[in-house]
C-alpha cells in the first residue's frame, strides 16, 4: 500500500499535466473499484477544468471548476501513468490499452492519465468541493505530519495513557494521517524506541523528538520519489529509490548501520504487520 511519500510523488507528476487543464474526456471502463463509481462520473468529468491537485492523508484530490472534488485512492496496486505531455515532463507516448486501465483522462494539452488498478482495491468517488472535509474518508483523519497542527503539544498528549504499542498509536490515521507501516519503522529507528514499547510509557520528551523525526524521514522520502515497492511506479513511470536508504525496513538480519552500534535488525510482527528495529539501540 503506498504510503504518504508515494502519494505525494504522485500529486507532484499528475500537477504538471493535469492543473489548470481541460478534461476533454474521461473514460470509466467498468462500473467499479473497492466499490461502485460515482453516478454518471465521465459525464461530471468531462469537459471540466482541472482547478488544482493537494493531497490529503494517502487520497489525491482534484478539484474542478465545476465545484465538485474527485477524490482518488491508489490502493494495494493503483497507477496514475502520464504520457504525450507536450510539455516535455514526460517522455512516454500514448501506450496501447491495457486490461486493467480502469480510468483515463484525456486532456486538452494532449496529455493521457491513465488510472491502471490489477487488483481493483483503488477507489474513486467525487463530492463537493466546499465539503470535501466531511466525506467519511476524510472527516476521520488526524492532522498531516508535514502540517502545522501536527506538533509535540499534539503527540505528547495523544500519547497520554495510552497502553497499546507505540507503532500502533503511530498508525492510527485518527491520531496522524498518511503514517504508513515501512515510514513508522523508520521514525522509531531514528528515535531509538522499540516498536512495542507502551506510547504511554515514554517520555514526553521523547514523544516531543518523534515530530522532528517523522519529519525529516517522510521528506527524504518524497525527496527521492518515494519508495518503490511491488506496484508502486511515479506518474511518470520511473521509479523511487528511498528504499535504498531504509535504515531498518526490510532489513531483517543485516547489522544496524547507527555508527558505534553492534546491534541486528530483527523482524516481529505487531497486528499482522512486519515490524523491524534494532535489538540493542531501540529501547
Amino acid at each position: 500500500m503506498p504510503e504518504l511519500p508515494e502519494v505525494e510523488t504522485v500529486r507532484r507528476g499528475l500537477t504538471l499535466a493535469m492543473e489548470g487543464v481541460v478534461i476533454t474526456q474521461a473514460d470509466v471502463n467498468r462500473p467499479d473499484l473497492r466499490w461502485p463509481f460515482p453516478v454518471d462520473m465521465a459525464a461530471r468529468l468531462t469537459g471540466k477544468r482541472v482547478e488544482r491537485l493537494r493531497r490529503r492523508s494517502k487520497y489525491i484530490l482534484m478539484d474542478l471548476d465545476s465545484g465538485e472534488t474527485l477524490l482518488v485512492h491508489l490502493g494495494m496496486s493503483g497507477r496514475m501513468l502520464v504520457s504525450g505531455d507536450p510539455l516535455g515532463q514526460f517522455v512516454h507516448r500514448h501506450p496501447a490499452p491495457e486490461k486493467h486501465d480502469h480510468v483515463v483522462f484525456h486532456m486538452a494539452n494532449n496529455a493521457r492519465i491513465t488510472f491502471n488498478d490489477p487488483r481493483r482495491f483503488g477507489a474513486m468517488d467525487l463530492m463537493e468541493t466546499a465539503s470535501a472535509d466531511a466525506h467519511k474518508l476524510l472527516a476521520v483523519l488526524g492532522p498531516e505530519p508535514l502540517g502545522n497542527d501536527f506538533h509535540e503539544s499534539h503527540l505528547i498528549a495523544a500519547f497520554k495513557n495510552k497502553n497499546s504499542p507505540v507503532k500502533s498509536v503511530l498508525l492510527d490515521q485518527r491520531i496522524v494521517s498518511g503514517l504508513g507501516n515501512i515510514y513508522v519503522c523508520e521514525a522509531l529507528f531514528r528515535a531509538k524506541i522499540h516498536p512495542t514499547r507502551k506510547a504511554g510509557k515514554i517520555s514526553g520528551a521523547r514523544v516531543a523528538g518523534l515530530v522532528p523525526i517523522i519529519r525529516e524521514v517522510l521528506a527524504e522520502a518524497i525527496e527521492a520519489g518515494g519508495s518503490s515497492l511491488r506496484d508502486f511506479r511515479q506518474a511518470d513511470g520511473e521509479l523511487g529509490y528511498f528504499q535504498h536508504s531504509f535504515d531498518a525496513y526490510g532489513r531483517e538480519g543485516d547489522p544496524c548501520k547507527r555508527s558505534g552500534c553492534t546491534g541486528q535488525i530483527r523482524r516481529i510482527v505487531q497486528s499482522g504487520r512486519s515490524s523491524f528495529y534494532c535489538t540493542q539501540c531501540q529501547r
